[in-house]
């Protein structure tokens, strides 16, 4: 089990690693972040002398290694780079040069000039809360729907599940965002008490404070959720029908069991082990991809700070932005590997 969590844990690394250059490949030195900071005013002193604090004028491959030791937790940074930068961690070494354990330093925006990771930490909670929202909804609304489909093979009921699904599946989520969002949040809004966008914040009118506003949070998790609900409940279907057919689940019937009891003890549990998988692959896929779903609904979250970024060629926002929605990506995997290693032995040898 420790070989194989040194596997996958270097595996990790190695996807990470890949992530970071290509991140800096396609990002650093686009634009010139002189004029993004100042502006177009901007004197040649100036310009000079936010290009050397951005080590713009090293070459490309010493930025490269300056950008990579900003954001490795291990790390080695003079005294008056730990000053300047604000790093939080435990240092070690000599008066001029240290190293030592350090959290990432992602830079500063162009824009607001403020740490980057304190701005995607403020973004951060709103992504999780949209994920996990759109997940729960996902995993009961698809199981129950492909129990249904399973138990009514052949139905209206069975159709109609396969039908939803593949539309589910099909449809994008750009598309079911802008759908959804201006038939129950415009059109009907009179009916549904929702509104087109909103986060899952806002300030009160009269002490001015941020309070909670989870009604926001329903059409995107709808919207989010659609294509993991449509995949989960046709592998519930599936792997639910492949389950009933085997040989103790008719001795169970045949004993004379209540049929609720060979469903929900014997079968369910049996046919829940793929679906388990798509559950986590998809909530580590709905954690980096809620960017439009975000955007459209004006969702407080990773997504929209990332499009609004974009927009100012806030390059520093967008790479730590991609970076920390990679490593969301990489850790619920590499958990679920460790499960799957923990329960099924064989997985260890693959």
């Amino acid at each position: 089990m420790f070989r194989f969590f040194i596997q996958k844990f270097i595996y990790s690394i190695l996807v990470l690693l890949g992530v970071v250059v290509l991140v800096f490949v396609l990002f650093q030195g686009f634009g010139d972040p002189s004029r993004l900071v100042m502006g177009q005013r901007a004197d040649q002193a100036t310009q000079e002398n936010i290009r050397r604090d951005l080590h713009l004028d090293q070459p490309r491959w010493k930025q490269f290694v300056l950008y990579l030791n900003d954001i490795s937790p291990i790390a080695i940074h003079s005294a008056e780079e730990i000053r300047s930068k604000k790093l939080k961690g435990v240092f070690f070494g000599t008066a001029k040069v240290k190293a030592g354990l350090k959290l990432p330093y992602l830079r500063r925006s162009y824009q607001s000039r403020r740490d980057v990771g304190t701005v995607i930490m403020e973004a951060l909670p709103g992504t999780l809360m949209l994920a996990f929202a759109a997940m729960v909804l996902a995993t009961v609304a698809g199981i129950l729907l492909g129990i249904l489909a399973a138990l009514y093979k052949g139905t209206w009921v069975d159709t109609s599940a396969i039908f939803g699904s593949i539309l589910g599946i099909s449809a994008p989520s750009f598309f079911m965002a802008i759908a959804i969002a201006y038939l129950f949040g415009f059109v009907w809004s009179n009916y549904t008490g929702l509104h087109m966008t909103g986060s899952w914040f806002d300030l009160s009118t009269t002490t001015g404070k941020p309070y909670l506003t989870l009604s926001n949070l329903v059409l995107p998790a709808i919207t989010l959720g659609i294509r993991p609900l449509a995949i989960i409940a046709q592998l519930t279907r599936a792997s639910l029908l492949d389950v009933v057919g085997q040989d103790y689940i008719r001795t169970a019937i045949a004993k004379g069991l209540p049929s609720h009891k060979v469903i929900g003890k014997h079968a369910l549990r049996n046919a829940l082990n793929p679906v388990v998988t798509a559950i986590t692959g998809w909530f580590a896929e709905l954690l980096a991809g809620a960017f439009f779903v975000e955007y459209i609904f004006g969702w407080k979250g990773i997504g929209k700070l990332t499009v609004d970024a974009l927009e100012k060629l806030d390059f520093p926002v967008v790479m730590g932005s991609v970076l920390v929605s990679a490593c969301f990506f990489v850790l619920v995997n590499f958990l679920a590997d460790m499960l799957y290693g923990i329960i099924d032995p064989r997985a260890r040898r693959a």
